[in-house]
């Protein structure tokens, strides 16, 4: 990914914050020479130090077949706006996007074992809803194994992570306080969300 010097990020902290929030990313792979992409999502945890993605397919999704054991991408892409340049001191500008980007790249390893494939629906649920942990538990087993069945599990080894937080860093203060307020006020959540996230830029 291009990535000018003054939106790169490599904080690995800010990095983990940004995937355990923006979770829903795109994991694209080459399946017979060609790119093929699935939206799905992700945990990310860390283990000895490293850093891997987990999540899972549809089992009818052909995707999974031909990935492991290939390098994949994957990308967090949220949040992103249009960024007008009457917010801007001079008028000889023009608009632009601010957004953040992660690119993570590793290798993707199915997970075939029964046992590891529950343990990850678990995560999975403790994650995002924890408070349907107690029903998920109560459901009959088949009824989950049925589940379990139609999902192919995975887990993504990370090898580069790539970061882009494009936040307005190379305007001036006021002018990047002014796009923040416009954002914080918008009717729309993504550019509100945004405009947090230049705030918390700010004081990182």
């Amino acid at each position: 990914m291009y990535i000018p010097k003054h939106f790169s990020v490599d904080d690995s902290n800010q990095i983990l914050s940004f995937i355990k929030q923006y979770s829903f990313a795109s994991i694209i792979s080459l399946q017979d020479k060609l790119p093929v992409a699935a939206h799905l999502p992700f945990i990310v945890e860390e283990e000895d130090g490293h850093w891997k993605l987990l999540s899972h397919f549809a089992k009818l999704n052909q995707q999974w077949e031909a990935i492991e054991n290939q390098i994949s991408l994957v990308i967090f892409s949220e949040p992103h706006a249009y960024i007008s340049p009457v917010h801007y001191t001079s008028a000889l500008n023009v608009p632009t996007w601010n957004y953040v980007a992660v690119h993570v790249y590793g290798e993707v390893q199915i997970i075939r074992e029964q046992k590891r494939v529950e343990e990850l629906l678990m995560k999975t649920i403790q994650h995002f809803e924890p408070g349907y942990l107690q029903q998920w538990n109560g459901l009959p087993d088949k009824f989950k194994l049925n589940m379990q069945n139609g999902i192919v599990a995975f887990e993504m080894h990370i090898t580069q992570v790539q970061a882009k937080f494009k936040l307005s860093q190379n305007r001036t203060e006021v002018e990047r306080k002014a796009i923040s307020t416009a954002l914080k006020f918008s009717e729309k959540s993504v550019e509100k969300e945004l405009g947090m996230l230049m705030k918390h830029n700010e004081n990182h």
